[in-house]
């Protein structure tokens, strides 16, 4: 091993070390020791029960990410910088319930009981002022899911046809969520009052802001009520999906509970609890893929009890969807030039983000990888085709592009009589593809071509050096795709259309201008 990898080894184990000092030394309720007769009740409880949470269940630790920058908290990030968009912008901590005190253990006595040990919980919220939302956190809450309305979720497509939107999100009752406290004068009331749900956890445009809702259903109790029929030790992100089942406000949904995961210090990847009702969809694999495991809240029974609890902001709170509506100046940049030259309009989060992705299915990261096909390139259409996304989905998809087999077949007939390299077309039927195979796909593809939509929202996944071409309709116009290259510093052009035509040979004399760009 020559003396540059050792020095990288010997950094890893360093930035890892502190990582765990850093999550520990701010969770004590981990760092306490469990009493003989926690550790029975837990062991006992997990024994008899089907659900995948137990003491010693697996949790999958975080991959090395060439983009990976620290995570640590910076109180001096600039306000509406790239950091503060994409990064740790959190930078102002509320403590609405402290971890209890040893004095105050002493005064109202010890309450290792019931599966507990030490005694009273803590919340706190951690507000970032640019994108004018909260991550926040506690410990020993339990969910009383008698007090959730909403439909069990996690259901086969086909035996939920025609379920109402309403039935599946989240309704939460006073003491839907509790918190132990050993405080008796606070017993029974809300954790959280209206002028700091206000101030940090704000509705904004959200017409119903679920996580908003979960916090405000917090309610106060004493170690005597406090009582689970299960514990589950390890972190866990407690996340409400909207439009689930659209790939661009799904990975909105991915990029915040990543950045959720990170900023709380977590050592290992946490567990994924959903608070919906929304029935399954092949998204899921990449959700099981990204993190430790998955339950649906409905699927547990009884009062459950969680020792760290993360509330993911929605989807709709992240820079992706923020982006479409507020200018956020940042441009694509190399994890490695901003960590000598740090640059307030530059990010590499959302490359890290993607080799997260990445590596989460298990295809090489590391910045020495083999080039893309040295005997060619791969151009990847990704296509839209009709499928079932919902209850409420009639099967069809509204075309973008009116004549998009034919601009296929021209570009295939095309490839095959280039001379200059090979180039491979790829046929990206990803509404048929298993979600691995899609992201494959995408690492793969020197050219991304397609027609606005969804499925374009997989460059978040792309390597540095992939060009994106994105034909767009003239009903279509939207910045999505074309700001997603830019924050992830990847050269796109754009073809926009007078109605939903596209003329097979301006794509391929612009496909050819790409190609020859790349050497071929």
């Amino acid at each position: 091993m020559n003396r540059k990898n050792l020095k990288i080894l010997v950094s890893l184990f360093a930035l890892n070390s502190i990582s765990l000092y850093l999550y520990f030394s701010s969770h004590p309720d981990h760092f306490r020791h469990k009493s003989r007769s926690e550790n029975y009740h837990s062991l006992t409880q997990n024994h008899s029960s089907h659900f995948q949470f137990s003491v010693t269940s697996h949790v999958k630790p975080w991959p090395i990410l060439p983009s990976y920058l620290p995570w640590s908290q910076n109180l001096n990030v600039p306000f509406r910088s790239c950091e503060g968009y994409f990064g740790n912008g959190f930078t102002r901590r509320i403590d609405v319930l402290k971890s209890t005190s040893p004095e105050m253990r002493r005064k109202y006595g010890s309450s290792a009981v019931h599966g507990r040990s030490g005694g009273g919980g803590w919340f706190r919220c951690l507000y970032s002022e640019t994108l004018r939302s909260s991550i926040c956190e506690g410990g020993r809450i339990r969910m009383n899911l008698e007090k959730i309305r909403m439909s069990k979720g996690g259901e086969r497509l086909e035996t939920v046809i025609g379920r109402g939107e309403d039935e599946e999100l989240p309704e939460f009752e006073f003491g839907a969520f509790d918190v132990e406290v050993l405080d008796r004068s606070s017993r029974g009331k809300k954790l959280a009052s209206g002028e700091f749900l206000d101030q940090y956890v704000q509705n904004g445009a959200i017409e119903r802001h679920t996580m908003r809702g979960l916090i405000d259903s917090i309610r106060l109790v004493g170690a005597s009520e406090f009582q689970c029929s299960e514990w589950v030790e390890e972190p866990t992100l407690l996340i409400t999906r909207y439009e689930y089942a659209n790939l661009f406000h799904t990975v909105t949904d991915w990029y915040s509970a990543y950045v959720a995961s990170r900023v709380t210090g977590l050592p290992n990847r946490p567990r994924l609890v959903f608070v919906d009702g929304h029935c399954e969809t092949p998204l899921e694999e990449t959700w099981k893929a990204l993190f430790s495991s998955l339950t649906y809240a409905k699927n547990f029974s009884g009062s459950v009890c969680f020792r760290h609890a993360i509330l993911s902001p929605l989807g709709y709170e992240t820079p992706l969807f923020k982006g479409l509506s507020e200018n956020i100046n940042c441009h694509g940049a190399f994890a490695h030039d901003l960590w000598q030259n740090p640059d307030d309009q530059k990010t590499a989060r959302l490359s890290e983000f993607g080799e997260m992705i990445r590596a989460a299915f298990g295809f090489p990261v590391n910045r020495h990888r083999t080039p893309k096909l040295v005997s060619g390139h791969n151009v990847l259409f990704v296509r839209r085709e009709d499928y079932l996304a919902h209850p409420r989905h009639g099967g069809q998809v509204q075309s973008r592009l009116s004549n998009e087999q034919q601009v296929f077949d021209s570009i295939k007939s095309w490839a095959s009589s280039h001379l200059e390299c090979k180039v491979n077309v790829i046929n990206g039927l990803f509404a048929h593809m298993p979600m691995k195979e899609q992201v494959r796909a995408i690492q793969d593809a020197s050219v991304i071509v397609g027609a606005h939509g969804a499925g374009l929202t997989h460059i978040v996944s792309a390597t540095a050096k992939t060009v994106v071409l994105e034909i767009i309709s003239s009903e279509y116009r939207r910045p999505h795709f074309a700001l997603i290259a830019q924050w992830k510093g990847l050269e796109y052009h754009a073809i926009n259309l007078d109605g939903s035509y596209a003329n097979p040979p301006m794509v391929i004399n612009k496909l050819s201008s790409i190609l020859k760009s790349l050497g071929c």
